[in-house]
């Protein structure tokens, strides 16, 4: 392929607290590059990812994304992980019409013709997850969760479906997600005797786990973990067993096309390397801007916008649909923390997004 290549630029933390979720996405990236120019790129010009470094920083992230846009002259942009980056790029990205390929599950709300999302929302999570939880360990239930947008959107949808269930909440508390002792935290949640910890909490407050484990709360609360992924068990230590958690990828599944696509990921990054939904979904991004791009005939950015809503990709899930608001309808899966993995406990199915657009753009 000797023709000019196709520009993606890839804003992801590699550094400032989140840089395990961006070597995830740069895993899925590098896969999905590697394949489409393998066979032969897109429309016979070959794929080239830029990578910038957003240090999980909003100045840095629109920096970076303008940069991408202005000196790198790129298709697309792909990333960031955090909230609070995406909210900071936003108006950049509008202002440049470029789009914006977001892979990491969100609270929502980011609706424009420029971004699209290939991860969940809440109600992917918490409508199913809530339901299970409160029919097998009760109806009592603390809050938990960082000082951020996610976590706050997360446990306002989730109030409404805890009371609909009959559910009580007992008690909610936001975390800076720096605290090293969560002691007097956890006793706090001793004292309510609530059944089901909605747990919220990212980065550096991982690890409350052990330390929950350490002074017998596991043994009396099970975790409802939002946002668990394959990337953080390592931080457990191995305690923290028997989390419920619903994602659009568990890296244990026995379906053939999970293992295939597990098995690719390992052969390039190796063996021990670690496969999470972040590794699958900013894959499909890439292939979904690639059949968007064919769809179109041409390399253009408003072409490949009108190709991609409405567009049907297939993962190693299954389908994976691009609804009119930009947000995927996509297969989920309830699964827990068993040994040093994740293992599903039930596939959901495909699962609609509602993103909490005012509008079908």
């Amino acid at each position: 392929m000797a023709a000019d290549p196709i520009k993606i630029g890839a804003v992801l933390p590699f550094s400032g607290g989140v840089e395990l979720y961006g070597i995830q996405a740069k895993l899925g990236l590098d896969l999905a590059a590697k394949e489409i120019n393998a066979g032969g790129g897109i429309l016979g010009q070959p794929l080239k990812v830029i990578y910038e470094d957003d240090q999980t920083d909003p100045a840095v992230a629109v920096k970076a994304t303008r940069k991408l846009i202005e000196r790198d002259g790129v298709l697309a942009v792909v990333g960031p992980i955090t909230s609070r980056n995406l909210n900071a790029i936003k108006p950049t990205i509008e202002r440049m019409k470029t789009p914006l390929l977001y892979a990491t599950n969100y609270e929502g709300g980011a609706c424009s013709r420029y971004i699209f999302s290939f991860s969940s929302v809440p109600n992917q999570e918490l409508a199913q997850l809530l339901p299970y939880m409160n029919q097998t360990f009760g109806n009592t239930y603390y809050m938990l969760g960082a000082d951020h947008a996610w976590p706050h959107k997360m446990f306002e949808d989730a109030q409404p479906i805890i009371l609909g269930l009959g559910g009580h909440i007992l008690g909610k508390e936001f975390t800076t997600g720096r605290e090293t002792d969560f002691t007097p935290l956890i006793g706090r949640i001793v004292a309510t005797k609530a059944k089901v910890l909605l747990f919220a909490l990212k980065g550096d407050g991982l690890s409350f786990i052990p330390q929950a484990h350490d002074l017998g709360l596991l043994n009396d609360v099970t975790v409802a973990f939002l946002g668990l992924s394959e990337t953080d068990l390592p931080a457990f230590g191995g305690k923290g067993q028997n989390m419920f958690v619903v994602v659009p990828f568990v890296a244990s599944s026995d379906m053939p096309s999970v293992k295939a696509f597990v098995a690719k990921v390992k052969a390039e990054a190796g063996a021990g390397a670690i496969v999470s939904n972040y590794v699958m979904t900013h894959y499909d991004a890439l292939i979904a801007m690639k059949a968007a791009l064919e769809k179109a005939g041409k390399v253009d950015k408003e072409a490949m916008i009108n190709a991609l809503e409405g567009l049907a990709i297939q993962s190693p899930t299954g389908a994976v649909t691009i609804g009119k608001n930009h947000h995927v309808t996509m297969n989920m899966f309830l699964a827990k923390t068993e040994g040093p993995g994740l293992v599903t406990v039930r596939a959901l199915g495909e699962i609609a997004p509602e993103p909490g657009c005012k509008s079908d753009e």
